[in-house]
């Protein structure tokens, strides 16, 4: 049976500066992109045009070879064409996935680099963020990307602010994380450009319960699951979050929530089931885990960076929590 079309919503709304028209989205698709954050991004422009009953949206797909990319489930996906250059008015989002820094090779990085010294809005969708910020475009703003990718970006890129939300639009600069974050970017564009009526079919169409904000944040951390149960328990978590490489003593950490000791002990063993030492040498130890596959740091920096004194110290409690050695976590990461 053919799609039913819903009724047309008149876009009545005067629309934003520079939203006359047709607005082109121009896609440049990395090998290994991620496919959920590109449909993601793409459906909301259809489905506005379907809704509206005009062409309010078009789009181009390019990569760095002309005929085709292939995304991180093995799909190959037609191109429009190779890179070129932009019209004055598109917005260039590039969508990243796995393995990113391979993609981001010295072409892309010096057509990146050409078309923002055009004035063209450029964003990112997931890993893209991290093609961006290594051709510079990102210093001095703020960005988000995949929660997995984060600590490899602080890391790497300490002139970018790293926000830890689903989106952040910081000027003619747009980062979306990764899965479902490109829906409410691309939502908030189309409420920004066609009204909240339309962007509110749009995700209706989408099933798209609610529409979030750039102040969401990708995921609920453990402070955030904890504070309404213990809100001195979440006080801790937040402060061992914070203090990766300069650990907190679990006295100290007590104190300043007001606990004894005790006290701290029983309400990890009833919440989360382990000691508060445990608990935030698996912090670290994650944290590293991300170092090692999403960095070129050493093992030493990264032990440094994960607040052990030693590679030795490091080593042994990395290979009880993962079965390998860190160095054997690096190898098998380049080999992937």
């Amino acid at each position: 049976m053919p799609e039913p079309v819903p009724a047309v919503i008149p876009v009545s709304e005067p629309p934003a500066p520079g939203a006359t028209g047709t607005r082109r989205y121009v896609f440049l698709l990395l090998d290994r992109f991620t496919m959920v954050s590109f449909a993601a991004a793409i459906e909301p422009l259809r489905l506005a045009n379907r809704l509206a009953g005009r062409a309010l949206y078009d789009w181009r797909l390019i990569g760095e070879r002309a005929e085709a990319a292939t995304c991180s489930n093995g799909a190959r996906i037609l191109l429009d064409g190779p890179l070129a250059e932009t019209r004055r008015d598109d917005t260039l989002l590039v969508c990243g996935g796995l393995d990113v820094e391979r993609a981001a090779s010295r072409p892309v990085l010096a057509w990146l680099r050409r078309e923002a010294r055009r004035g063209t809005r450029i964003g990112a969708l997931c890993t893209g963020a991290w093609v961006l910020a290594e051709a510079g475009l990102l210093d001095g703003r703020r960005a988000t990307i995949h929660w997995e990718n984060q600590d490899g970006f602080a890391e790497r890129f300490p002139d970018v602010t790293l926000i830890r939300t689903v989106f952040v639009e910081d000027g003619n600069r747009l980062t979306a994380a990764g899965g479902t974050a490109a829906i409410d970017l691309m939502l908030h564009q189309i409420a920004r450009d066609h009204g909240a009526a339309l962007a509110g079919r749009v995700a209706d169409q989408l099933i798209h319960a609610a529409i979030r904000s750039e102040q969401d944040h990708q995921r609920m951390s453990s402070p955030g699951r904890m504070v309404a149960r213990h809100p001195r328990l979440a006080q801790v978590l937040a402060r061992m979050e914070a203090n990766i490489e300069d650990p907190v003593s679990p006295a100290r950490l007590a104190a300043e929530a007001g606990l004894s000791p005790r006290q701290l002990e029983r309400l990890f063993a009833r919440h989360l089931g382990r000691s508060p030492k445990r608990h935030y040498m698996e912090l670290r130890l994650e944290r590293a885990h991300h170092l090692l596959r999403q960095t070129r740091m050493s093992v030493m920096e990264i032990a440094l960076a994960c607040g052990f004194g030693s590679a030795a110290h490091f080593s042994k409690c990395y290979r009880a929590t993962y079965g390998c050695t860190p160095y054997r976590e690096r190898g098998a990461a380049a080999a992937q």
